[in-house]
C-alpha cells in the first residue's frame, strides 16, 4: 500500500492584526518596525488593538512621545511606559510581557539590532502566552536605522515623504515569510489611513527614493 502525498483539509489562515488596507501582522509573533517613521507606523499599528499599551524604551534615550501628537492616533492614557536602566533587561521585558498575555501589543525600543536567539525567545513567549492565557500578543521592534533584525516575521520600513503633500510617507515591506517585497505609499487624512503603490505616487508629491 502506497502512502498518499497529499491529504485533504480545510485552509485556515493564522489570525493577524490588520493594521492596514489588505496588510496584517500575524499575532503571537515578533515583528520589526524601521526607518524614520517607525514610531508613527507603531501607533498606526496601536489604533486597530484595544485596552494597553506597554512602551518600552531606554532610561537613557532623549526622544519622547508627545503627548499631544498622540491624540491624532490613540489616547495616550492607554499607554504604559517601561525604562529598563540595563541594556539587557530592555528585550527581558518584552519577552515578560508578551509571556503574561496581559495586552493586545508591546513596542519595544530598540537601542541596537537584536540578535536571533533573543528574537526567538520572543516569539517563544508570545506562543506561551496563546497557549497558557488563550491570548494573541504581538511584539513590535522599534529598530534604528534600516533595521535588520534575524528572525523577525516581518520587517517594514517607513520615511516621511512630505514633499508638497502633507501627511505623506512612504511604506516598504522589506521582509515577510508569505509575502513579497512591496512599496507603498501612505497618507493620513480625514478618512484614515490611505495606501496606494508607490509607483503611483506623483513625483511632485514624493522624494525619491
Amino acid at each position: 500500500m502506497t502512502t498518499p502525498l497529499i491529504q485533504r483539509r480545510s485552509f485556515r489562515p493564522k489570525p493577524g492584526l490588520a493594521f492596514l488596507e489588505g496588510q496584517s501582522l500575524m499575532t503571537s509573533r515578533a515583528h520589526e518596525f524601521c526607518g524614520p517613521s517607525r514610531r508613527t507606523l507603531a501607533l498606526i499599528a496601536a489604533q486597530k488593538t484595544t485596552g494597553p499599551i506597554f512602551w518600552i524604551r531606554p532610561a537613557w534615550q532623549a526622544e519622547q512621545l508627545y503627548g499631544d501628537g498622540l491624540c491624532d492616533f490613540i489616547d495616550p492614557a492607554r499607554l504604559i511606559f517601561v525604562t529598563p536602566r540595563r541594556v539587557e533587561d530592555i528585550l527581558w521585558a518584552l519577552e515578560e510581557i508578551l509571556r503574561s498575555g496581559m495586552v493586545e501589543l508591546a513596542v519595544c525600543e530598540c537601542p541596537g539590532l537584536p540578535g536571533l536567539t533573543p528574537v526567538r525567545r520572543l516569539h517563544l513567549a508570545a506562543e506561551t502566552a496563546t497557549r497558557e492565557h488563550n491570548t494573541q500578543p504581538i511584539g513590535l521592534l522599534l529598530t534604528p536605522g534600516n533595521g535588520g533584525a534575524a528572525g523577525v516575521e516581518t520587517r517594514w520600513h517607513m520615511r516621511p515623504a512630505h514633499h508638497n503633500k502633507s501627511n505623506l510617507w512612504r511604506l516598504d515591506r522589506q521582509r515577510a515569510r508569505m509575502a513579497p517585497q512591496k512599496s507603498w505609499a501612505l497618507s493620513l487624512d480625514n478618512r484614515g489611513v490611505q495606501l496606494a503603490p508607490w509607483h503611483k505616487a506623483q513625483p511632485s508629491e514624493a522624494v525619491p527614493a
